[in-house]
């Protein structure tokens, strides 16, 4: 396990390996926010982007002269996809690092494991991606800023139904994620008039999917509701552009990365996915971020870079706002409003500290993804 630490000053960006940091919270001339992501791992792509939001938020609120006259400190773990290493990494923010709220660039598993130690420490913890509806559950003191996965299924059931698809299919990884989304998925599509014709669920580093797309036209299904990771999904286009067939597919958040961009060529073209990032937004606040993002970083943002730096942003803007105590940034995220980021507007949490913002729409078309629609409707997109 790697640990590092990032203090960005006006102008300057630090990175140093330590194994540890004296001090805490925020405490002396620095305010300590951990952060952790999967590095290394099958999600070493998704970590990659996930990092780099969080350190651009850092570096600019530094630049604008830290918070009460103090630098933030960005301290970093890599949990190089493990979910064993989200209470091992926890305890350590908490009890060596002595962090006074932390941000998870992390998958489910690795923060939901997490989210128990920092709850039990009453250190705020904002989950930047994570789509279980079971974080926030964990107590007062978590955060969901992505909604979650229900929500993220129940507005693909309503695209489908807009675009036509009246007989679906069901393909999805077989894990949190993937089980969240579909029971989402599944249980709107009743309401908007979908027959799911089958489900097929795989496990990580599913390479043949031959026989599942094969089940899926046997079964008279008119288009395909895909939930998977990169490695998995670029793996289902090539099967499906191989074996002729011509459905029409909507994904998820699972694909929007980086990683998948660079990897699945034209394979996906005219594919949709539903996700919380718009490129192509006039909102100044996603704008801003595209622009600081694009000089900053030799790869392009995707939903997990902007999800991490909208939650480390909301961290600090409530400590800015609060006060720098972990109990101060707790109320602060409580009484954020109208919060405007990289991914959209924030009217507030939720009673049960969730997110309620639209769900976006976008399309492969070459090599970008293209907004095409926004799902909106309170009935749909509130947890």
């Amino acid at each position: 396990m790697r640990i590092r630490t990032l203090m960005a000053g006006a102008l300057v960006g630090l990175l140093a390996a330590t194994s540890a940091c004296s001090g805490g919270g925020s405490g002396g001339d620095t305010v300590k926010v951990g952060f952790f992501a999967p590095e290394t791992g099958f999600g070493s792509a998704d970590g990659r982007s996930a990092l780099a939001g969080a350190r651009l938020a850092v570096e600019q609120v530094n630049a604008d002269g830290g918070i009460d006259g103090k630098l933030v400190e960005l301290v970093t773990y890599d949990d190089a996809s493990d979910p064993k290493q989200g209470a091992v990494i926890a305890t350590k923010l908490v009890t060596q690092d002595r962090v006074v709220a932390a941000v998870s660039g992390s998958y489910s598993p690795q923060t939901l494991a997490g989210a128990t130690i920092f709850q039990r420490n009453k250190v705020p913890l904002v989950s930047a991606y994570a789509v279980n509806p079971g974080i926030p559950e964990t107590g007062d003191f978590i955060f969901q800023q992505d909604f979650n996965g229900e929500v993220q299924g129940r507005a693909g059931a309503v695209q489908f139904a807009q675009d036509g698809v009246r007989k679906p299919a069901i393909i999805a990884i077989d894990n949190d994620f993937g089980n969240a989304l579909v029971d989402g998925f599944q249980a709107q599509a009743k309401k908007s008039g979908l027959d799911v014709v089958s489900v097929d669920k795989n496990e990580f580093g599913e390479k043949d999917f031959d026989a599942i797309i094969r089940r899926a036209v046997d079964a008279g299904a008119d288009g395909i509701y895909l939930v998977q990771y990169v490695a998995e999904g670029t793996q289902f286009f090539r099967a499906l552009r191989k074996g002729g067939t011509d459905l029409p597919v909507l994904s998820t958040e699972g694909i929007d990365s980086a990683g998948f961009l660079d990897s699945i060529g034209g394979l996906a073209e005219g594919a949709k996915i539903t996700t919380n990032l718009n490129r192509d937004s006039t909102a100044p606040a996603t704008k801003a971020f595209l622009d600081a993002f694009a000089k900053a970083n030799d790869f392009p943002a995707d939903m997990v870079a902007a999800s991490s730096y909208d939650a480390v942003t909301m961290v600090l803007d409530a400590a800015k706002a609060s006060g720098t105590g972990s109990a101060d940034i707790q109320q602060g995220l409580r009484d954020l409003k109208d919060h405007e980021g990289a991914t959209g507007t924030v009217a507030t949490f939720t009673d049960g500290r969730q997110v309620v913002k639209p769900v976006q729409v976008l399309q492969f078309r070459g090599p970008k993804l293209v907004a095409v629609g926004e799902i909106t409707d309170p009935s749909v997109i509130t947890p």
